[in-house]
């Protein structure tokens, strides 16, 4: 990768890639399988959390009960990603290096502090997904960088995440606004820590601190949800086309937020 002096790319499921060549948005000089690489395509559990390798088909995920009990909104966020058959193809970091704004794996990831294990000539490093994505299109990534997994932490006691799109179509769509929530409960279902990240309403998925803040130390009252809303819809800056308007994304999007803030809430608590 590093060594080819045209477009280099690599193929995991290739849900994207081949769509972008057959419809001459790309023409590669260079295509690099990554598939056999050993552990690419496992799911680890360890003393810190989970390892996803690059590889992992989003249809594996939720068969790894471990992983769907411990991050059910990640799992479910990818498994959002086209259809059944497209499943059986599709990764988690194909979805995250493709760099659309409306990725549904992204919001999830962010929400629950993923990092991006990248290899590449300057050696191994973990980077915050947020960071890893800089425009639509567009990563931090340099020539020759591979992510060759996601990790996610290992999860305190009383913590629930969730994902939650609003689209036209209920299967086979891309997200016109969306949230994921990650929190964790302290003594009396308070909550302790949160995490709230939005998609498809700003040229990257955005990470709103001022709304996790309005969750932290309430039970979810109105009042909580209602300021999280709030801080979510002024974190928006969407565009307006025919899938959505500028206002109706907004308003969506604090919706989204409020919903997953409830359901991550109650797996919390042991509601699943």
């Amino acid at each position: 990768m590093a060594g080819e002096k045209g477009k280099a790319y690599l193929l995991a499921g290739g849900t994207d890639l081949l769509v972008r060549m057959r419809g001459d948005f790309i023409d590669p000089d260079l295509i690099v399988d990554i598939k056999r690489i050993p552990g690419i395509q496992e799911i680890r559990k360890t003393a810190s959390g989970f390892s996803i390798g690059a590889g992992v088909p989003c249809a594996m995920l939720g068969r790894d009960k471990a992983l769907a009990s411990a991050w059910p909104g990640v799992v479910e966020a990818a498994q959002l990603i086209g259809s059944d058959q497209i499943q059986g193809r599709c990764t988690m970091v194909g979805n995250l290096c493709n760099a659309s704004p409306a990725a549904d794996s992204v919001p999830a990831l962010v929400a629950a502090k993923a990092k991006a294990v990248v290899v590449g000539p300057g050696g191994r490093r973990r980077v915050p997904v947020e960071d890893v994505v800089t425009g639509p299109g567009r990563t931090s990534l340099k020539k020759g960088d591979i992510v060759v997994a996601i990790e996610l932490q290992k999860r305190p006691p009383k913590s629930g995440d969730a994902y939650l799109r609003f689209t036209p179509r209920t299967e086979m769509d891309i997200a016109v606004c969306s949230a994921g929530v990650s929190l964790t409960l302290g003594a009396g279902n308070v909550v302790k820590q949160a995490r709230v990240a939005l998609g498809a309403v700003a040229p990257t998925v955005v990470l709103v601190p001022k709304a996790a803040r309005a969750l932290v130390g309430t039970r979810l009252e109105d009042d909580a949800l209602m300021k999280l809303a709030a801080a979510c819809e002024a974190a928006c800056s969407p565009i307006a086309d025919k899938r959505g308007t500028v206002e109706f994304r907004t308003e969506v999007a604090g919706v989204m937020a409020r919903r997953a803030a409830v359901m991550a809430y109650d797996r919390a608590r042991g509601k699943r």
